[in-house]
């Protein structure tokens, strides 16, 4: 889907909130960053894998970091937030769960 809001201006394409696109191309291998790391360790004892979108200290999530981790295959989208329709809700992926319990970082 585009947008063109002018006839001279470029066209850029336009994300529906449904649309996930961005995670749609898997990137494999590597290791995760020390800040990736830490955020899928936290699923690790969490029903389903589930992981946070808030650290303990109540920090958000970046969402590079979510957005990378889900790219790389580590975690994958699980729930629509009926709250908050932008935060992605994630969990642990069987790959994912293999890289934190390797514990290279």
């Amino acid at each position: 889907m585009t947008n063109k809001s002018d006839a001279g201006a470029r066209s850029r394409p336009v994300m529906a909130a449904n649309d996930d696109a961005p995670f749609r191309r898997r990137v494999r291998g590597g290791q995760p960053t020390a800040v990736q790391y830490r955020w899928l360790a936290l699923g690790l004892d969490q029903p389903g894998g589930k992981l946070p979108l808030f650290y303990d200290d109540g920090r958000e999530v970046n969402r590079k970091t979510v957005e990378t981790c889900v790219r790389k295959g580590w975690a994958e989208p699980w729930i629509a937030n009926p709250i908050k329709h932008g935060w992605l809700v994630c969990r642990l992926t069987e790959a994912g769960r293999t890289t934190v319990s390797k514990g290279t970082n």
